[in-house]
């Protein structure tokens, strides 16, 4: 076997892992859960590097302007729609209630039998006589 002669210069440490002295995070990856550190003065610039070659990546993947604003028009629409059903169904619920409401109210009224012989009185306006025992 070949002896290993060169340094390391990357390092990844978890949370709660040592630190080698000299040695500074350069960046952090949230879903490992890993910081990579280098030395020193190199952090920074691998941390730069590493961040041109994200943007550039970006830049070269992204849509056109045509493109983008398309996708702009269309989630402007069905942000829209989605708030003119959710209006429409507040509107056919509240309408719901007031029509059970109302139904509620007409058949109690229809089911007092006490009150069925004022409804003539009420209709003609003659004043109501009272009742002999």
């Amino acid at each position: 076997m070949k002896a290993r002669s060169k340094m390391r210069l990357r390092r990844e440490v978890g949370h709660g892992g040592m630190i080698p002295r000299g040695w500074r995070m350069a960046w952090y990856e949230p879903r490992r859960r890993i910081g990579v550190y280098y030395p020193a003065p190199l952090h920074w610039v691998l941390r730069g590097v590493r961040e041109l070659v994200y943007r550039l990546r970006v830049a070269v993947r992204a849509p056109e302007i045509e493109c983008t604003q398309v996708f702009e028009m269309q989630r402007t629409h069905r942000e829209r729609e989605r708030m003119a059903d959710e209006y429409a169904r507040g509107y056919l619920i509240g309408w719901r209630e007031c029509f059970h409401a109302c139904l509620v109210a007409v058949e109690e009224e229809l089911t007092r039998s006490d009150n069925a012989w004022e409804i003539g009185a009420l209709l003609t306006d003659t004043p109501k006589l009272p009742k002999d025992n």
